[in-house]
Formats: structure tokens, sequence, C-alpha cells
């Protein structure tokens, strides 16, 4: 189990702007990873080192994003104001997730730019819209289409604060919780609303807090 992506939701009218305004203070830029089909959203990505990614990402106009709970977690997060929307974690094995959740986990895929169409199941998008600071489970069909391979970042994640009871985190996340959010650096907060309330990148050019 490790960190795969972390998601920072935003309206469509100001996709472009968050875009280039985190890309500056991250000193990086985003690239285009297009469309979710199945979930009416659309996003930019920034792969980090150690295989994960940021994914800036905007509900469309779309049945979907009314439909799918994915889609429905965006636009819930943008209409609040926008921000940390949630995180997920990448796992080899979704079964023990599924008997613990009592149910199937769902398929996604996203058609990238250049046409490929890149696909995975997710586990946990349901409960995301109850409590944003449990991270949803994916496993992807193809690790070789990951957003992360083949980038070469000097960026990494040094810590996640997250507002959430660590007992119930813990519970969530099963065996390999303690493994995770030591390796995470996690520091639980408490504010009002649940959920990812910054990340600590550290960068070419010193420490940045995202809020």
């Amino acid at each position: 189990m490790q960190l795969d992506h972390v998601s920072y939701a935003v309206n469509t009218s100001e996709l472009a702007d968050t875009v280039q305004r985190l890309g500056s203070e991250l000193g990086a830029a985003f690239t285009d990873g297009g469309r979710h089909p199945r979930f009416g959203t659309r996003n930019f990505i920034l792969p980090l080192a150690g295989g994960s990614y940021i994914e800036v990402v905007s509900p469309l106009d779309h049945p979907a994003a009314e439909a799918a709970p994915f889609g429905q977690a965006v636009r819930q997060a943008a209409e609040a104001g926008g921000g940390w929307m949630g995180w997920a974690v990448r796992v080899d094995d979704l079964a023990p997730h599924e008997t613990v959740l009592g149910r199937d986990a769902g398929i996604g895929h996203r058609v990238r730019p250049d046409g490929v169409d890149v696909h995975w199941r997710q586990l946990g998008v349901l409960d995301l819209l109850n409590d944003p600071a449990m991270p949803f489970f994916i496993r992807w069909d193809d690790d070789s289409e990951h957003p992360s391979m083949g980038a070469d970042s000097a960026i990494a994640i040094e810590q996640v604060c997250i507002s959430a009871d660590e007992t119930s985190l813990s519970s969530w996340l099963g065996a390999e919780a303690p493994t995770l959010l030591t390796s995470l650096n996690v520091c639980f907060v408490d504010e009002e609303d649940a959920g990812l309330a910054s990340i600590k990148f550290t960068t070419p050019h010193g420490v940045v807090t995202i809020d």
C-alpha cells in the first residue's frame, strides 16, 4: 500500500488559473490529463517523486458528474470553495477491501490527450462523499500507464496533515496503516471540516505548504 495521488478540486472556470498557480508555487508544470468519461470530470496532473502525483480536477457540465460518486465528490468540493478534495492509496489487491466494505470495486478510465485510454479499478469513493478524510483504494490495470511513470521529478510530499480521527483512519486502511501513515509523515489536526488540511512538499527551491 502506498500513496497513489492527492486531488485538488476546483470549478471549471478556475481550472486553468489554479493549475498555473499551483505549478508556480511548486516550480513545475502540470500536464493535461484528459477527461474521465464515466465520472464527468477532467484533470491536470503533476507527477511527483516516489510514484505518486497531484491531480487538479474539475466537474464537467455532464450528467455523469451528477450521477457518478467521483463526479459528485468533485462537484461537492468545488462548489464548497475548492481545495484538497481527497487522496487515494494504491494497493496490489482490492479483494480484502471489497470483503470489508461488502461491495465490488468500480471501473474507472481516462482518455489522455494522446488518445491512450488508461484503466483502473477503485473502491471507497462513495465513502469519500461522507468523509473526505478517508482515502479511496485504487488498482491500476497497467502499472506502466500510471501517471507518475517516466517522470523525473524532484518534488516530493514531505508531510500530509489530515483533519480526521486517527483510530478511524487506521481501521479504514487496515493492517498496513502504520507503515503507510509513517511513510507519509501524517499529522493529525483538529479542524471543523474533515479531510486533507494541508500538504507540505519539498521542492528544488525549498519547502512549500499548500493548504
